[in-house]
């Protein structure tokens, strides 16, 4: 009796072995998809879970493997996952079957994690719609007008804070970090209406606790991918990606903020404020505190982390190109010229070489180095390669859109891995292989956001300062092999030095008065 209760443990736990591990191994290759031999439970994962490759080079690496290929398969660890390369593909499944792949692959448990859960990058189905209907008009243009000036006083404090603290000598800064407090200066304004100064006060609970919390260079990068690869173990361990101190301190903010407002009829342009308009007009679920404070976290830590991490990026590549530099102080000059030294919102998005230069460091370090949807309704995809056969997507099915291997494709970019700004000066660039927030309906909300806020950054940080190449800095920049976002391997470093720009502007504006005299 003990030998056949044995023999049928073997039996159960060898089915069980095939199901989940062997059978998907072999995925790809009942479907005739071509893809790279995984390795069990890591996938193709291994070199970056080993630290031998950070994940966008990664993807780009097995990417560069099937050139003529429309799709490819991998192995995020034990899921199967579609890479599409094709661009008309991606567009067809982002944009013209979008219903069939509205959903992303959460990274969060609103049940353990209520504010990340419930954010709503996380949101799904008609839930996500009604959602996004309501905090769309939070976003137009007209409101990122209405923030322009709230957005200016903090580049403003900080360019001047900078310039002040290197004098005509110079200092070397971790860019991440300064670039760390004006973003959050900047959204602890816009988005939760508090004046917050993280220079003069460096230890602000604002910033210390964002800081903490969103370290995507440690632990954080670890719930993640559990949540994300293995949600069973991490709902079964209660892996929480935030703690209740973090949840309960933007909870707070946001209840004593809109009772405040409430109570006193105070209006102020920013997020909360825009929130609670949408409230008041709103005839579908109820848009609670809860509802609030998950949108307005999340809008906390795409501003805090990752606009922060893309400023790095654009500084870094001014810094290292003096050419680009110059070019883009003597916009800024012209700038400050026509608007008597106080830039307004239209001047600022006028500025064309800006604007491409901002671009381009998004075409070479995208926020996110590739796109996910879920497949929610059965969906035929055309052949991977013209050898093999359609293939049936089914509910559940995940796909990836490599945007960062498209940015740097030679077939779409010339010179792909060089920094270039005037290629978006000649309209050589194809939209459709341009996807730096995304494609589709469920392309970032916050996207004239984080452009305008890195926009204004830009424009008073070299107003006020020279940006250097410093020994620390990396040339060419190396990506992470530790971090799952995009980041600089040691860092970011540059020395800034002042210069005396607006003593410059001032006294060319007098001139210019007393020639007119």
């Amino acid at each position: 009796m003990e030998l056949i209760t044995l023999l049928l443990t073997i039996l159960i736990v060898s089915i069980c072995l095939y199901y989940f591990v062997l059978s998907k191994l072999i995925y790809f290759e009942r479907l005739k998809i071509p893809y790279v031999q995984p390795i069990p439970l890591l996938g193709n994962m291994a070199p970056f879970v080993f630290q031998r490759m950070s994940h966008p080079e990664l993807v780009q690496k097995i990417y560069n493997l099937f050139p003529d290929a429309k799709y490819f398969g991998f192995y995020d660890f034990s899921t199967p996952t579609i890479v599409i390369r094709d661009p008309e593909l991606i567009s067809m499944i982002a944009i013209k079957q979008f219903d069939n792949f509205c959903d992303h692959q959460g990274f969060g448990n609103d049940t353990l994690d209520p504010i990340a859960g419930r954010n709503l990058f996380n949101l799904q189905g008609d839930h996500w719609r009604e959602m996004r209907k309501l905090l769309s008009p939070s976003f137009t243009s007209s409101k990122m007008k209405m923030m322009f000036g709230l957005m200016s006083q903090c580049a403003e404090n900080f360019a001047n804070f900078v310039a002040t603290e290197s004098g005509k000598t110079g200092k070397t800064y971790d860019m991440k970090d300064i670039l760390c407090r004006y973003a959050n200066d900047t959204v602890a304004t816009c988005a939760f209406g508090i004046s917050i100064d993280s220079f003069k006060h460096p230890k602000n609970e604002f910033f210390v606790l964002g800081r903490k919390a969103l370290n995507f260079q440690g632990l954080l990068s670890f719930k993640v991918y559990m949540h994300r690869s293995f949600p069973f173990l991490a709902n079964l361990f209660k892996l929480r990606l935030f703690g209740p101190k973090t949840e309960n301190f933007f909870k707070d903010i946001v209840t004593t903020t809109v009772k405040i407002r409430d109570e006193q009829g105070i209006v102020r342009p920013d997020m909360i404020q825009l929130m609670m308009e949408t409230r008041s007009k709103n005839n579908g679920p109820e848009f609670d505190i809860n509802e609030m404070t998950a949108q307005a976290f999340v809008f906390f830590l795409a501003g805090f982390d990752s606009v922060s991490a893309a400023m790095c990026f654009m500084t870094h590549e001014i810094g290292v190109n003096p050419d680009v530099q110059s070019k883009l102080r003597e916009e800024i000059d012209n700038v400050l010229k026509q608007t008597n030294g106080k830039p307004t919102y239209e001047a600022i998005n006028r500025m064309k070489y800006l604007d491409a230069v901002v671009n381009e460091t998004l075409r070479l370090y995208p926020l996110a180095s590739f796109l996910d949807r879920v497949c929610i309704k059965e969906t035929i995809l055309p052949p991977a390669t013209p050898n093999s056969e359609p293939i049936t997507m089914k509910p559940g099915d995940r796909v990836w859109f490599p945007n960062l291997s498209l940015h740097r494709d030679p077939k779409y970019y010339q010179y792909p891995d060089k920094f270039d700004p005037e290629r978006f000066l000649n309209d050589s660039v194809d939209d459709s292989v341009y996807m730096p927030f995304g494609i589709g309906p469920r392309i970032c909300i916050g996207n004239r956001f984080a452009l305008m806020e890195a926009k204004v950054m830009l424009f008073y940080l070299l107003w006020r300062c020279d940006l250097e190449p410093d020994a620390k800095t990396r040339v060419p920049m190396v990506l992470s092999k530790t971090s799952f976002v995009m980041m600089a391997d040691g860092g970011f470093w540059l020395k800034l030095r002042a210069r005396n720009s607006k003593a410059s502007i001032t006294q060319c504006l007098s001139n210019e008065h007393k020639v007119g005299k």
